[in-house]
């Protein structure tokens, strides 16, 4: 495939005329070209006289030669006089921000992509970008890896290119951790099943999705109406259903979990309770409370919290009367729940042994809470389970360095939380499971899936170390800066994301894909469910290209 030479560029829409490295180019809009059809976040290519320089539109801009043409306007019948000036009298002018360049002189599929280092020349062509364009930097579906396994998964179409897939390269995106970011309401739950749907049939990872609302493991309930498939209908032997309510699973889908939940006291520890605090109300004396306790009574601290008398318990163990008291008196609340037990674990279920089993077979689980769905419930098991299965995986990792044996490499997890940003809070984002696996536990191969709607409440170190970014519609300022935390040139791409519609549109940048693009997310829906079985293999350009040739 040659690269394309500046008189072949279908849809040519204007020139380059202004610009720098930094600040981005301007391009004067041909005349013939509706100012209207020009989007922000669009994907565009600029054919300077060396490389072609892959460009995202953030600011359109109407303007005028002469200052007497605003201040006495054509009249509104003046339909001639109006054409006349149009592009001699009045333009429009294109804010542009170069993201990549490869040279257009050598074969387009050779071509190596580079970060942006120079700028094109004045005049050189731009035009809308090509299905072909698109492929050579975001990859194609049909393209696999040495091994021959899928690396690229289809998540959207760039704005205003329908029918021209976007892809992420899910091989760079389970090395990290990533994120979900959205007003509610912006769709963030079809965008992470999205995802999900993407890592289990390429089986670059196993996940495990704590599910507080029983979205994603069997068939859901979407706005405006209907049902969705879930991940366990999808994937029916490669998603497993772990539920703390078991009876309602049954109930409200006909299927019976794959494994029912039980919690022990004896299992939790005082980091667990630290995400709680906010939830149950606690003061920081009486959450402090929860060490001194451990330290006295070990493993048991939490049973003898709550059968005991706060006065002989803070005397043993050199506590503050009132904060035990306090303390006992708000974490009794879980002794209501079915699925809490506070006689010693040994000797019965394990729920992080049936979990391990699952996750080492390739098998990803969704764990549901179903009546269950009250905030301090889902803060406290998915501590719970997430601090010992990450335990888990470090002794699992050290062993694999020790054999070097392939065989004992643990297979890459994914651990998807909504609400993130009460795990990752400051102040208690270095105590929680979830702070830890988002800065360290990407050499032990653990990475998160964070959904949150507020980005600015997330520890400011934990999002420095997100990987990818999917950002739907943001309205706070602050949520808006904390979403782009360590991204360039995060100043025009605020005005992409204020111009994002309210559903279905996202911009997309980190670590899995090149470049950040502005996408028309994916519909989940029928024809995503027969893709995914199959019926729609994606090919390759050259496929196509050999089939049209036998053809004629």
């Amino acid at each position: 495939m040659q690269a394309l030479q500046p008189n072949d560029r279908p849809d040519k829409i204007g020139i380059i005329t202004h610009g720098s490295l930094n600040k981005g180019v301007e391009m004067k809009l041909d005349p013939a070209e509706s100012i209207e059809s020009v989007v922000a976040g669009t994907f565009v290519v600029i054919q300077g006289q060396r490389y072609d320089f892959f460009s995202m539109i953030t600011d359109v801009t109407i303007d005028a030669a002469n200052e007497d043409i605003l201040l006495h306007p054509p009249p509104v019948r003046a339909h001639l006089l109006r054409r006349i000036l149009q592009g001699t009298g009045t333009y429009a002018t294109v804010t542009l921000r170069p993201m990549l360049m490869m040279e257009n002189r050598v074969n387009a599929e050779f071509a190596e992509v580079r970060p942006v280092k120079t700028v094109p020349a004045h005049f050189s062509v731009v035009a809308r970008a090509t299905e072909e364009d698109v492929a050579r930097v975001f990859g194609h579906e049909a393209n696999r890896d040495d091994e021959g396994r899928q690396v690229y998964f289809h998540i959207g179409e760039p704005l205003g290119m329908d029918g021209i897939p976007v892809c992420l390269d899910l091989q760079r995106f389970v090395e990290r951790s990533n994120a979900v970011f959205g007003k509610t309401g912006t769709g963030k739950t079809f965008i992470t099943r999205l995802l999900l749907a993407g890592t289990i049939q390429t089986g670059r990872a196993v996940n495990l999705i704590f599910d507080m609302h029983s979205e994603y493991g069997l068939s859901a309930r979407k706005e405006g109406g209907g049902f969705v498939r879930g991940l366990r209908d999808l994937f029916p032997a490669r998603v497993q259903i772990f539920s703390l309510d078991p009876a309602g699973t049954r109930k409200r889908t006909g299927v019976s979990p794959d494994c029912e939940v039980y919690l022990y006291a004896d299992q939790i520890e005082p980091g667990d309770i630290l995400p709680l605090r906010d939830t149950l109300n606690l003061t920081a004396t009486a959450a402090e409370s929860t060490y001194a306790l451990q330290n006295r009574f070990g493993r048991q601290w939490l049973t003898t919290l709550l059968d005991g008398d706060p006065a002989d318990i803070a005397e043993a163990c050199g506590a503050h009367e009132n904060a035990v008291a306090a303390l006992q008196r708000k974490l009794r609340v879980f002794e209501g729940y079915d699925f809490f037990r506070t006689e010693p674990s040994a000797g019965r279920q394990d729920v992080i042994e049936d979990l391990m089993e699952t996750l080492d077979a390739g098998k990803s689980v969704v764990f549901e809470f179903g009546k269950f769905d009250d905030l301090r419930v889902y803060l406290l098991v998915a501590n719970v389970i997430t601090r010992r299965l990450r335990d888990r995986y470090e002794e699992k990792t050290l062993h694999y360095l020790q054999t070097r044996n392939e065989a004992d490499a643990p297979r890459p997890l994914i651990i998807t939380i909504e609400e993130a940003h009460k795990f990752l809070a400051p102040g208690i984002a270095h105590e929680t499971p979830f702070g830890k696996i988002a800065r360290e536990m990407r050499k032990f191969f653990v990475s998160l899936l964070v959904v949150d709607q507020r980005p600015s409440a997330i520890d400011e170190e934990v999002l420095s170390q997100i990987g990818t970014k999917i950002i739907a519609q943001l309205n706070d300022e602050k949520d808006i800066g904390a979403a782009l935390v360590g991204v360039s040139g995060a100043s025009s791409l605020r005005q992409v994301l204020a111009s994002l519609d309210s559903r279905q549109q996202a911009l997309v940048l980190g670590h899995a894909v090149p470049m950040p693009v502005v996408i028309r997310t994916r519909s989940y829906d029928e024809a995503f469910y027969r893709a995914l079985r199959g019926d729609d293999a994606p090919r390759s350009f050259k496929e196509a290209r050999s089939e049209i040739s036998d053809l004629f």
